[in-house]
């Protein structure tokens, strides 16, 4: 029985780096024997249904990876369920727009635990900083992204080890996830 993954890339196509081609992408993962592959836009967002387990998928995608485009890049994934769980828990109200900036921050496995809301400097009276299994999402009026502490974890060990979507960006993904069957 087939389950339908997102695998996130973390840090491609940023600013001229990593250059990864989104058709060339979805090639690999074809290659790599996944059915229902689909990417979407051009930060390294991949649908695909398979059968192996997520630890043998993380695995040989980062190792795919490496071999076609010469880069050592972290992949986060993450079931259908998984996404939905997630999605279930944010508020529809947080979105990206003119108003407000919002963000999904996928975590690795040894950082996903509700305590590392500790590691991530925020100021409760104009920013939400929450954990859901998997994931800290991030809501400030944008009006007060520049007051805010959340962007000082850029560069430190704990922003090395998540990727960040907004959440329109994982609404998308999950509308693809289910479309597919």
């Amino acid at each position: 029985m087939s389950t339908v993954y997102v695998a996130l890339l973390r840090g491609i196509n940023v600013g001229g780096n990593a250059k990864v081609e989104m058709p060339r992408l979805r090639a690999l993962f074809e290659e790599l024997g996944f059915g229902d592959v689909k990417t979407y836009i051009n930060s390294g967002n991949v649908v695909f249904s398979s059968s192996k387990g997520p630890g043998q998928l993380k695995a040989d995608i980062e190792a795919a990876i490496e071999t076609e485009f010469h880069l050592t890049v972290p992949v986060v994934l993450r079931s259908r369920e998984e996404i939905a769980e997630l999605l279930h828990n944010i508020p529809d109200a947080w979105v990206n727009n003119a108003v407000v900036k919002c963000d999904v921050m996928f975590l690795w496995p040894e950082l996903d635990t509700p305590a590392i809301l500790e590691r991530i400097p925020h100021r409760p009276e104009i920013e939400d900083v929450v954990y859901f299994p998997g994931a800290v999402v991030w809501r400030v009026d944008k009006k007060n992204v520049n007051r805010g502490q959340v962007l000082k974890i850029i560069g430190t060990d704990v922003y090395k080890k998540l990727t960040i979507r907004n959440p329109n960006t994982v609404r998308n993904l999950y509308a693809m996830m289910k479309d597919v069957e």
